[in-house]
């Protein structure tokens, strides 16, 4: 999501991403040439394919190519952001301040994804830990024949023995990996992201963080493109694709519009309902004074701190879920057992009083 997904991304390693950018900032910046600026940074990277598409791309720079056009041409490797972004530099003159920027954009995706995994191992380990008891308790007690000849249906869905054990794992490793793949297929493409962010964002702690994101790359990016001298509506709309949330790509058009009529960014912004009083106040004073570039620069840290709040936050909730589900699973087993024990019990009983 970018957005909360978009550290998971399957594209340029977000770390690789990092050193790229730094790297090629660091070196343009200290007057080294393009082409040999791209040579020394593909030798440096450890990542095979990395290595592979960057001479590729110094080929094609060779050639007489843009690095954007370079970029853009291997088959969506490089992020749309990064393409774009570099683009921006090309056009501006600011290649080496922009690539800065995104490294340190990448560097922040890693921190925010180890910090989400990391919140979430141990809950997510009890809970695969936890089916695979059930699913080892239907095994073994589906073979097991008692007294009375009725095997312990401990879940109350006929699950038993071998083939029991196996649907179990079926059905909840099957729910898992296809809520998991449903998103990812349909964020695909934008009408279906742009309803799937729109729905998450309704969610109260899931949008609230899914707007933190969004919000810090949205003022990073409008700050960063203001800053070169770019107009304010191709600003805004570049903006707004960089916030790579659906909700807020959505918005570009109206908001253009809005412009393009008159009004004032402020009022653009309010109109759309994405973005927070708050911010809208200090954007407001920003755009009267003409610093909003400053502004945004100092403010998309500040989401980006609420953003890994809000992920933290995010993290405990689906910790505590994890946990309630799998306290859940336990006690109704443990209940399942002392009826049967509590039956078993009954019946011998009744035999011997009978």
């Amino acid at each position: 999501m970018a957005g909360l997904f978009s550290i998971f991304t399957p594209r340029l390693p977000a770390k690789t991403a990092a050193t790229l950018c730094n790297s090629l900032a660091t070196l343009l910046d200290a007057g080294v040439p393009l082409l040999k600026a791209f040579d020394t940074v593909s030798k440096k990277t450890g990542d095979a394919r990395c290595r592979e598409h960057l001479g590729e791309i110094r080929t094609q720079i060779k050639q007489g190519t843009e690095i954007s056009e370079a970029l853009r041409s291997r088959g969506g490797y490089f992020p749309p952001l990064l393409v774009d972004m570099v683009t921006i530099g090309e056009n501006t003159g600011a290649l080496p301040e922009i690539l800065r920027g995104l490294a340190g954009h990448y560097e922040n995706l890693i921190k925010l994804r180890r910090a989400f995994l990391g919140a979430i191992f141990m809950p997510v380990l009890q809970l695969f830990a936890a089916i695979l008891i059930i699913a080892g308790l239907i095994l073994v007690l589906g073979l097991i024949t008692p007294a009375n000849g009725k095997p312990i249906d401990i879940l109350g869905l006929g699950l038993l023995g071998p083939s029991g054990a196996l649907t179990f794992l079926a059905i909840c490793f099957g729910t898992i990996f296809g809520l998991v793949g449903g998103y990812f297929l349909l964020s695909e493409t934008f009408q279906q992201k742009r309803m799937v962010d729109s729905l998450l964002m309704k969610i109260p702690v899931v949008g609230k963080c899914l707007r933190s994101f969004a919000i810090a790359r949205f003022s990073w990016a409008l700050g960063l493109t203001q800053q070169t001298g770019m107009s304010l509506m191709k600003s805004l709309d570049f903006s707004l694709r960089a916030s790579g949330n659906g909700a807020f790509q959505q918005a570009a058009g109206p908001m253009i519009q809005q412009i393009q009529e008159g009004d004032e960014l402020t009022l653009a912004l309010a109109q759309s309902g994405l973005f927070p009083d708050e911010y809208l106040q200090m954007l407001e004073v920003a755009e009267a004074s003409g610093t909003i570039p400053e502004t945004l620069h100092r403010l998309s840290p500040q989401f980006e701190a609420e953003a890994r709040r809000a992920l933290a936050t995010l993290s405990a909730a689906f910790a505590m879920l994890i946990w309630g589900l799998v306290a859940g699973v336990i006690i109704l087993v443990i209940f399942k057992i002392a009826l049967w024990y509590i039956g078993m019990i009954n019946s011998a009983l009744n035999d011997a009083m009978g």
